[in-house]
């Protein structure tokens, strides 16, 4: 008995030490492993904020916290290559000095970052932002990553000459030191790294002025002169393409399917967490998700010819992590850059609490995600009429009607102080002919068939595209979701400042206000649409908008014409609610929706087919028309049978 307890006690310990050695196998990495640290969409959140987790307000990201974290990774592994796969820039006050000081370039340059490639949000400043910004970095003589970028394309006219700020980006690109590819060492290994910019990624920067080829075959070009002309081990591809659940639309996956001989793609643009990597035949996917909320950290080794993942794993940036000293620093000198040059103009400063609010809304990452009423898109929307109304002053025309497209929310608000900083966030998109940076507010005139078929907009193509979902202030309409698609909105009405109903007229002109960029996506419904769908934004003598630019509202509260910036808009409306200990304070009104816009599930036969439109009485008569030939056609076939029968009967 005690000799079977001594053999039970010794393979006990034997089964614990294989499996302490086997856990270290796993995590610890090999001499010959090679490590990639990546990134991707940081969007300029240098700083840490506040997101709900598990019910939790929660302390995420920040440059200091990454660098932290980057620093115990390289501790693991010293010769770890770090990398990001664009959208480095444009989301927070940082980027307002992005031409002027290129934060970005430098900061990454600074925590050590070897390679990185564009996103479409570099380009939101135009060609010549970025231009400058590239310009700026070079000029500081800093530390800067290696910039790849392997599919864009510097288009000429039909003299064969590129215009001015094409002829600047180019030349700054070279003089920066930008590549189509690179090739850099680690451990022995040669490592091919190439950047591209997908079809979705390029949709999304309209302003860039550069076109971008298509990513496949231009990835098939780099690979071969990766593999045949540099002798490559190992090739990496930032692509800021994206993933998507519909493996149609899912760029990466395809880009994977198709050049087979990628090794690793880091995916950015579409702002997916991976939690564990999407293998395509040897091809590994990995994404870490936004804002810098996470490091991730992949292991590969080599077995044959093949390079085997080892360890993945998301490295959250919280509050669990130190903030490195040296970059705290010159996120606050560059802090103190964006208050003299930009907040400065507003009378606003970095930190100041603009707002308390009592509950949450909702969180960032569910933005436009379900096709409902969203209570952050009526304050944003709100915001807008409001400060139109202040802007003007005693010359404010009523305005009827304030559009808000989900795509254009980039940060919610969480309980508690609200302060400049978070405000610009959530509207913190463009630039205005001013070149200051943030989207002006533009003013145009809608009929009201052309309300309600903004209205079928929403309805009909946000199951398409998300982002392109409405938010509105002035309007409540109700649609059916199980309606035919451009015929779903079953009634929309105008909800008066004092919060009466009236009925839209047809053929009268209402004011309607919106961001540049939304105001200019208008005038494109009926091209997205197919011609099925068309609004044409007016002037307020009912001419088509030719200029956006000149259709931008102005503040002259102060004496002089600013762009009245959509940022400014929401910061404005913030400090205007009624105050406690001098702070103002967001009304409980804006923690539930309220009835903008109602959905009606009704599946019965008359809700679904009652108030035809003119697309759905189309479709109706070519159905009938389809229906009438069927049985024409039936009726024919049937006397024909019958005749062939009587004569063979006869026969």
């Amino acid at each position: 008995m005690k000799r079977n307890l001594r053999l039970c006690s010794i393979f006990f310990v034997i089964v614990l030490l294989f499996s302490f050695i086997s856990f270290n196998v796993k995590s610890a990495p090999n001499e010959k492993d090679i490590t990639i640290l990546f990134t991707h969409d940081m969007h300029d959140h240098l700083m840490p904020f506040n997101i709900v987790q598990n019910g939790n307000i929660k302390s995420v990201g920040g440059y200091a916290r990454l660098q932290s974290a980057i620093n115990e990774e390289r501790k693991n592994d010293s010769d770890s290559l770090l990398v990001d796969a664009g959208d480095f820039s444009m989301g927070t006050l940082f980027q307002t000095i992005f031409g002027s000081d290129a934060p970005q370039l430098k900061i990454l340059g600074e925590m050590g970052y070897d390679v990185a490639t564009f996103g479409n949000h570099e380009f939101d400043f135009r060609a010549e932002g970025l231009a400058d910004s590239l310009n700026a970095a070079k000029e500081s003589g800093n530390r800067l990553p290696q910039i790849v970028s392997s599919n864009i394309v510097f288009p000429k006219d039909k003299n064969g000459n590129m215009s001015e700020s094409l002829t600047a980006l180019k030349k700054a690109m070279e003089e920066y030191g930008v590549k189509e590819y690179t090739i850099l060492e680690k451990k022995g290994v040669k490592i091919g790294i190439f950047g591209l910019i997908g079809k979705d990624s390029a949709s999304c920067a309209p302003m860039a002025g550069v076109e971008f080829d298509d990513t496949v075959e231009r990835a098939k070009n780099v690979v071969k002169i990766l593999k045949e002309k540099e002798k490559a081990d190992i090739i990496l591809c930032l692509s800021h393409s994206g993933l998507s659940d519909k493996k149609s639309e899912s760029e990466d996956e395809i880009l994977a399917k198709k050049v087979p001989d990628i090794d690793l793609i880091i995916s950015g643009h579409s702002h997916t967490k991976l939690e564990k990597p999407i293998i395509v035949g040897k091809t590994i996917i990995a994404s870490c998700g936004e804002y810098c909320e996470n490091l991730g950290v992949i292991r590969i080794s080599k077995e044959g010819n093949k390079w085997i993942l080892r360890d993945y794993k998301l490295r959250q940036i919280d509050e669990t992590l130190s903030e490195d000293k040296h970059i705290s620093k010159v996120i606050n000198e560059y802090k103190d850059i964006v208050q003299k040059k930009y907040l400065d103009n507003f009378n606003m400063k970095f930190d100041e609490v603009l707002a308390s609010s009592s509950f949450d809304f909702i969180p960032t990452s569910d933005i436009g995600k379900k096709h409902s009423e969203e209570p952050l898109g009526n304050l944003i929307s709100d915001a807008y009429i409001y400060a139109v109304k202040k802007a003007e002053g005693s010359d404010y025309e009523p305005v009827t009607a304030a559009l808000v497209p989900s795509g254009t929310i980039r940060n919610s608000f969480v309980k508690g102080d609200i302060t400049v900083s978070d405000a610009f966030n959530t509207c913190s998109l463009g630039i205005g002919p001013d070149k200051i940076s943030g989207y002006p507010l533009i003013s145009v005139y809608l009929t009201g068939k052309e309300l309600k078929t903004a209205c079928e907009v929403d309805a009909s193509i946000t199951p398409l595209m998300p982002s392109a979902q409405l938010y509105m202030s002035g309007i409540s309409y109700t649609f059916n979701p199980k309606r035919f698609i451009f015929n779903k909105v079953t009634d929309a009405v105008i909800i008066k400042p004092d919060g009466t109903l009236d009925k839209i007229d047809d053929n009268k002109l209402y004011r309607v206000v919106a961001n540049l960029y939304s105001g200019q996506m208008l005038s494109v419904v009926g091209e997205k649409s197919k011609g099925i769908l068309s609004i044409i934004p007016k002037t307020k003598k009912g001419n088509a908008v030719t200029d956006f630019e000149a259709q931008i509202i102005y503040d002259k509260s102060n004496g002089k014409a600013n762009e009245l910036k959509e940022w400014l808009a929401v910061a404005e409306y913030l400090k205007s609610f009624d105050k406690i200990n001098g702070i103002s304070q967001i009304p409980q009104y804006y923690s539930k929706p309220q009835g903008r816009k109602i959905i009606d599930n009704n599946s019965s036969i008359m809700a679904l087919i009652s108030k035809p439109n003119n697309i759905t009485l189309t479709v109706f008569g070519l159905l009938l028309i389809i229906l009438v030939l069927i049985i024409f056609s039936a009726t024919f076939i049937i006397k024909r049978k019958k005749k062939n029968k009587h004569k063979v009967m006869l026969n």
